[in-house]
């Protein structure tokens, strides 16, 4: 019930414009907009309601008396092939739970989850979808046999696949490795890898250690690194691809996170965006010449994407290659921008 009062935003869970309604006509409403299936609490205080909650968001909107602008009140800060109706409906939709299934462990997986009886929709031959209630730590040993990762950040490995493939080995550096998600798809996509991982806290990095222990990772090079901070030096070396898996607002995940919407401020937009030019700045120092540059949000405004996207191109002349907004609100995924730079030789 927390969850489906985040899921309003801000401006309507405070009630700023309906300030006669009381906190529990709010928790009702979210609760309403967020549900499928009849509930005893609506049966119980809003009989009508639950007669409804098998409607679309839309038509339940008109019902509440709720406007979409006041979910999400930035829709003039978003990158322009976002469908706003869309995007803000999905808000009050649960998201999928996604797994890629790491090479050579297909088989085993689908076994596992059967036996289980746990129902999966088959995306691609490595991407499968649960719902996301489902116990997936207990029945398929993650890391190793599959790895917990939205649709979209599993498609930007489309951009990965596309640059294997060759005998020599490639120099990775994912720079901003978080939990190492992107890594891990790295070493499963490109045959012959020298991984560099870094963050910028120790504790980052201790985590993904773990994780690489797992995934059976072993021979990889890391350090931590405040790429915010133009100072920092960075240890001398070079590599051919470059992942910046940026630090952003998280805006295409909130569905997944809605306690983020509703305390998100929209002066982090230009925050954000000022962090990301200072770690790109930094990080494409030590690209190859013929190298390439992914860079990657799981953001949907415009200035953490497609604005970013011109200032690398503007400030270091980086060719661009391909650059996209990874839609995932009509498929109960996250949204996230993707796009891959090259350097000249």
């Amino acid at each position: 019930m927390c969850y489906c009062y985040f899921r309003l935003g801000s401006r309507l869970a405070e009630n700023i414009k309906y300030p006669q309604k009381s906190l529990q006509e709010r928790i009702l409403k979210g609760l309403f907009l967020s549900s499928t299936l009849p509930n005893e609490i609506l049966g119980e205080l809003k009989p009508a309601w639950n007669e409804k909650v098998n409607l679309s968001v839309c038509e339940k909107l008109i019902i509440a008396n709720l406007e979409l602008s006041a979910v999400f009140p930035w829709k003039n800060d978003l990158s322009e092939s976002i469908q706003f109706e869309k995007f803000a409906e999905s808000f009050f939709i649960q998201p999928d739970l996604f797994l890629r299934l790491r090479p050579g462990h297909e088989a085993v997986v689908k076994q596992k989850l059967r036996q289980a009886g746990i129902k999966f929709n088959v995306i691609t031959p490595d991407c499968f979808s649960v719902i996301n209630a489902s116990k997936i730590d207990i029945v398929i040993d993650l890391d190793k046999e599959a790895v917990i990762q939205d649709y979209n950040s599993q498609k930007t490995g489309t951009f990965l696949k596309e640059l294997s493939g060759s005998d020599i080995q490639l120099s990775v550096w994912d720079c901003c490795a978080a939990s190492g998600g992107k890594s891990l798809m790295a070493y499963d996509f490109i045959q012959n890898i020298e991984l560099t991982v870094s963050d910028v806290r120790r504790s980052i990095l201790v985590n993904l250690e773990k994780r690489f222990e797992k995934a059976g990772i072993s021979h990889y090079h890391s350090f931590v690194a405040d790429l915010a901070d133009p100072q920092f030096k960075i240890p001398d070396f070079s590599s051919d691809i470059i992942i910046c898996d940026a630090p952003c607002s998280g805006s295409g995940t909130w569905s997944r996170t809605p306690e983020q919407l509703h305390f998100f401020n929209e002066k982090k937009i230009l925050q954000y965006a000022v962090l990301q030019k200072k770690i790109i700045s930094n990080a494409i120092t030590r690209l190859k010449p013929g190298g390439y540059f992914l860079y990657i949000t799981c953001s949907v405004f415009k200035k953490e994407n497609e604005d970013a996207a011109n200032f690398i191109q503007q400030q270091f002349h980086l060719e661009l290659i391909k650059m996209e907004l990874l839609k995932g609100y009509d498929k109960k995924a996250d949204s996230m921008f993707v796009a891959l730079f090259r350097k000249n030789a």
